[in-house]
């Protein structure tokens, strides 16, 4: 059985992660500052911007297990805001080199990372060059969080030419959502504004895991990075009408239909099989 190390594997898409590839097949251990509300075991208390602990925790902490065949690495501070802009950099920018420094250190070639959404030009202020959105141009970070996830994007472009061998992919996620928080949802429509933001785009926790065991079996070497979200929109307004109203005058790259999502998962269904099963109009 493969194990695989998940830093942040109590947080609200690492819960989803941690169960999804125990259910897998995998042996997981969770790295994280808390317990998870889900009771995961083994879990080490861990604090990633001290490079020491992150290395023992890539290679062994005591009898609890021994050595890690792939790295999640999901710990952070999760949104701009929640900290003063200098702690959320010396944190999420330390936490990520010190576990790719250690991974490096302990022989691990396969990591899949979360990297954001936001990268995109997220808030949307300055539209972006087209839609739907897509892996195509270059990052366009707006806030501190963002550009420390530009930069992680960045450094792990080095890590990947100091080891061929490494497989490192780097996921896009969109706001993630469980199914209780859908409730919501209709609300939206009321003001469509309100998530004009991230151009009325999420992703369902468990699609979120499936795309990470999908990043830990995909083949090959090198990085790679996908955008990650539902197949739909926050909205029942379809999306060509949301697009007319919002964005009038930026290009289509192609038609959208129903009411798919402005986040394009084009490459993501290509080159990882990512098939995402939820969406909120299973539950609202």
């Amino acid at each position: 059985m493969a194990r695989a190390a998940v830093t942040g594997g109590s947080g609200k898409l690492g819960r989803a992660v941690v169960r999804h590839l125990v259910e897998h097949g995998w042996d997981v251990v969770n790295l994280d500052r808390r317990p998870s509300p889900d009771g995961h075991d083994p879990y080490s208390q861990i604090d990633l911007t001290d490079y020491g602990q992150a290395v023992e925790a890539l290679t062994r902490i005591d009898d609890r297990y021994d050595g890690v065949d792939a790295l999640v690495h999901l710990a952070a501070i999760p949104a701009p805001g929640l900290q003063p802009n200098s702690a959320v950099f010396r944190n999420n920018m330390l936490a990520s080199y010190n576990v790719f420094a250690a991974a490096r250190l302990a022989g691990i070639d396969n990591i899949v990372w979360a990297s954001s959404e936001t990268v995109l030009g997220l808030p949307f202020e300055t539209p972006p060059p087209y839609l739907p959105v897509d892996e195509e141009y270059a990052p366009r970070p707006e806030s501190t969080y963002s550009l420390v996830k530009t930069m992680e994007e960045t450094m792990v472009d080095q890590f990947c030419r100091w080891n061929p061998d490494l497989k490192a992919t780097g996921l896009r996620f969109s706001n993630v959502m469980y199914p209780e928080d859908y409730a919501k949802f209709p609300s939206f429509n009321d003001d469509p504004a309100l998530r004009q933001w991230n151009l009325w785009s999420y992703i369902d926790a468990r699609d979120g895991a499936l795309a990470v065991r999908l990043g830990l079996e995909r083949e090959g070497t090198g990085k790679e990075v996908f955008v990650i979200a539902s197949p739909d929109t926050v909205m029942t307004t379809p999306t060509a009408d949301l697009v007319a109203a919002h964005y009038p005058d930026l290009e289509l790259k192609r038609p959208v239909s129903g009411h798919e999502t402005l986040l394009s998962i084009d490459k993501a269904r290509r080159l990882l099989g990512y098939d995402p099963n939820h969406t909120w109009r299973d539950h609202v």
